[in-house]
This record gives structure tokens, sequence and C-alpha cells, in this order.
């Protein structure tokens, strides 16, 4: 039976196709995505103004006395400046006076120049700038699985499934641009869009063609709001709301609360999560659809979720941003959610450089260490119009996953004018 299904194959999302990874800073954590925040999403996102070296002193002053290398070289005598007059006919010829002059005290005051780095997770632009940033990303996530098959079939049409495995795998680069705009210094707007190319794919343990299919496309469109309404010199706290629409898949409701503490030049901070997705159908998931070369229609389908057609997502974690010198910055995170069907932990690294205050680089990875999906049987639903047992999509049995992983890398490029 397996010929049958080996054309064509479709990651099946609400009994339709899905897209897939969601964003990198905000979007759809479903389980069959590569998007490790989930979101939002990575987030897109939040920012603050931070001093260039340190947060809570902007000002240092010291007193500097005899500096030769700033303005002049304490003489010897009056005489290395310049020569006292004195006449061959004068009695005081032979003995000319000189004068001592000390330098004077010089007050140097050293003022720090405020510095706003864009790759903070709490930074927004000010009142009338704007801020973008364009997100490269490359995002992998896989399972193994086994089929344990419980439903039997007539003789004459059997279903020989049981036992069988494989590999789900998903690649896909996805280029998101988050642009947004300050309305207040401490409220911001953000509109955000998506476009990602993926390739979905069953490898399986016995020797068949892999089953794999494309997609590509505009998959993620989104509006969202800011508000930092605490910014002092020990604490900073930002709340965020947005909608998302996933093409094909649902829409969402994200809200994210962040609260930071600045020590020397580092801020150490919290966050919490949470998304409401409104599902276009009751189910989500992954499957294959195709026909034999003799035309007879099949599909496999491994749903997360079946019956409802909302899911909720809820994560929370804590992280550190540190500046390591003016140019170049730090940022770890490491977060546990629960996103609907499976529990996961994940750690995000990033490394920013910024040259100047408009203009800045931010490399990142992102990868889960733990997985409850591991281990986790998902049922096995089947549809093959000429066979009267499955002529609508029926539960045939089980699917036990195993070596779930999802991972991400890219690079962000952030603007603020």
């Amino acid at each position: 039976m397996k010929k049958q299904i080996s054309v064509i194959v479709g990651a099946v999302v609400l009994l339709g196709a899905t897209s897939g990874y969601a964003a990198t800073n905000w979007g759809t954590r479903a389980g069959s995505s590569a998007d490790l925040s989930g979101a939002p999403a990575t987030r897109t996102r939040e920012k603050v103004n931070y001093e260039k070296y340190q947060t809570r002193t902007t000002t240092k002053t010291y007193e500097s006395r005899d500096a030769g290398d700033l303005y002049y070289t304490k003489p010897a005598n009056r005489s290395a400046l310049y020569k006292q007059y004195d006449s061959a006919n004068s009695s005081s010829a032979k003995s000319s006076k000189t004068t001592v002059r000390t330098s004077r005290s010089e007050v140097v005051v050293n003022k720090m120049k405020r510095k706003y780095y864009l790759a903070h997770p709490f930074y927004q632009p000010l009142k009338g700038d704007f801020g973008s940033v364009t997100d490269f990303s490359y995002a992998m996530n896989s399972y193994d699985f086994t089929i344990n098959q419980t439903l039997e079939i007539a003789a004459d049409n059997p279903l020989p499934l049981n036992g069988l495995g494989g590999k789900w795998d998903m690649t896909q680069f996805a280029v998101k641009e988050d642009f947004s705009y300050g309305i207040t210094d401490r409220i911001a707007i953000l509109a955000m869009a998506q476009y990602d190319s993926s390739e979905y794919k069953f490898e399986w343990d016995d020797g068949f063609p892999d089953d794999k299919m494309d997609d590509d496309g505009f998959n993620l469109f989104g509006l969202g709001a800011q508000w930092r309404f605490i910014d002092n010199d020990k604490w900073i706290a930002t709340a965020s709301a947005y909608y998302q629409h996933q093409n094909d898949v649902s829409d969402n409701f994200i809200l994210d609360l962040k609260a930071g503490y600045k020590v020397s030049n580092s801020t150490i901070y919290g966050l919490a999560r949470g998304w409401y997705l409104s599902l276009d159908g009751n189910s989500y998931g992954n499957g294959i659809e195709g026909t034999d070369n003799d035309g007879n229609y099949a599909l496999m389908y491994i749903p997360y979720q079946v019956g409802d057609d909302s899911a909720i997502y809820i994560e929370g974690g804590a992280g550190v941003f540190s500046v390591l010198s003016e140019d170049w910055t730090l940022n770890l995170e490491a977060v546990f959610g629960n996103y609907d069907w499976h529990t996961q932990a994940s750690v995000r690294g990033a490394l920013g450089w910024q040259p100047n205050d408009w203009f800045a680089l931010n490399l990142y990875v992102k990868t889960a260490f733990y997985d409850s999906a591991d281990d986790k049987k998902l049922d096995l639903y089947w549809y093959e119009p000429t066979i009267s047992e499955l002529s609508t999509l029926t539960k045939i049995g089980t699917a036990k996953l195993d070596n779930y992983g999802e991972t991400s890398v890219g690079l962000q490029v952030m603007f603020q004018f």
C-alpha cells in the first residue's frame, strides 16, 4: 500500500496545506514549525535605551595637573617660554632675574554618549523614529516515527503498515520584515510580513523513494503595538500585543511581557508569552497524499491535535543582554514552553555588531535541547476512497515519535532612522 502514496507528498495542516515555519520573532509555534520561540517570534522587535558603557552614570569628572600631553609642558623657568630683556650696558645683565611658573590646574569633563542598541531585547524606536529588522533565517524540524496499525482491512485490500518507520523532515529559508514606528517615546506600533520557501519530506526506512513537497510564498502577516511602561536607571519593562495571520493555518493573538534589571553594562530579564490560535479547521499536523500509477488516491495524516478549532501556547524564560564593548553585544536566552501537544526547552544565543547609532547586524542560533514529543504516540489517519473501510478519513493506528528536534540560525539586519 505504500506504493500508493509515493508519488506526491503534502504537509497537511487543518486537513489542508501548511505554511510550516512561523516567525523568527513572533508567530505560530506549532509542533511542525521550526520556530523555537514560536514567536512572535521572535520579536521582533522590543528594545531599550542603553548606555554605551554603563547604565547608571552619564558623566565622569576628574582633575588633571601638569598634564603634559593635554596643553603644555611645565617649564623649568620663565626663560624657557621667552627671554627676559637684558642689556650689555646694564648692571643687571650679569644676573638676570628668572621667574618660575607652575602649570595651571585643568578640570576635564568626560561626557558619555548614550547609544541605543538595536539588538537589545527591549528596544523600540523613540517618538518619530522608524525601526526596521530584516531577518534571514534557515530552520530545520524533524522527528522519527514508527507506525503501529491497529485497524484491520479486508484481505483483498491489505494495508501492511504495521512496523513501518521513517522520518519527517522540514527545512525552510525565510525572510521576515518587522517595521516599527514610535508614536511616543514609550509606545510603538509594528507591522510584519514573512516570505518563506519550505521543503517537507517523508523519508522511509523500507527503501522506497522519499515523499516530498515544496511550498513558497508570503505566509505570515501581522500588526502589533509595544509599550515600554518602565524605564529608569535600574528597571525596564515592556508589554506587547500582536495579531498575526498564517495562511491556511490560523489567526494568532499574542501577548508578550518582559521585565529587566540593569546591572553595570548588562540587563538581566525575564519573559512570559502567550498565544491564542484560532485554527482554520479542527485539526493540524503533517501528512502525505498522492496517487499511484493506476490513478488511485490515498492520504496519510499524522495530526498533532484533533477536535478543537483553537490552541493555546504558553512559555516563560530568562536571559541576559550584555555590552561587550562599544560596538559588540551578546544576548543569551533560555525558554521553556507548553505548545499545546508538547512541551519544549530551548536556548538562543546572539552576537551583535553595531558600529553606529543607526545600523546593526545580529547573528543568532536557536535550538531545542529537550522536547516531550520523544516517545509520544500520535494518532494515524488514512483516507482511500477505493477501500470501503477508508472511504472517510479514518484512524488506523498510531505513530510513535522519537528524536524530535528543532534548530534555526539567522542573521538580522537592523536599521533605525
